[in-house]
């Protein structure tokens, strides 16, 4: 008899309570998304950021590349914000693009 009532305590004592299992649940909901973060999200940011500040720093005389695989020399900038670049792709060829569509920035101008 001594036997069984300690068995079943032992039993009893094992088993987590549904307080433990629910936070359990939540410290590894919160391991995910600190993963989720520190891998996808903070690293796109970065991204974002440092391509911002490219295009800001975009300047007459730099030679880009376009989304399109244009290589290209700024010559100008037209519009209110100066979203239009215009740039020389061959001696008698002037485009305009989009700022956006810059992807690289090869080389500084002078």
């Amino acid at each position: 008899m001594l036997d069984v009532a300690f068995a079943q305590a032992a039993g009893a004592a094992a088993a987590p309570s549904q307080a433990d299992q629910i936070l359990h649940m939540a410290a590894i909901f919160a391991i995910t998304i600190g993963i989720f973060y520190f891998m996808i999200i903070r690293p796109q940011q970065k991204k974002q950021r440092d391509t911002e500040a490219m295009l800001k720093a975009v300047k007459k005389g730099d030679r880009v590349l376009t989304s399109g695989g244009i290589f290209g020399t700024v010559i100008g900038k037209k519009g209110e914000k100066e979203e239009v670049v215009v740039l020389k792709v061959s001696d008698e060829v002037k485009m305009e693009f989009a700022r956006q569509s810059i992807v690289q920035v090869i080389e500084r101008g002078d």
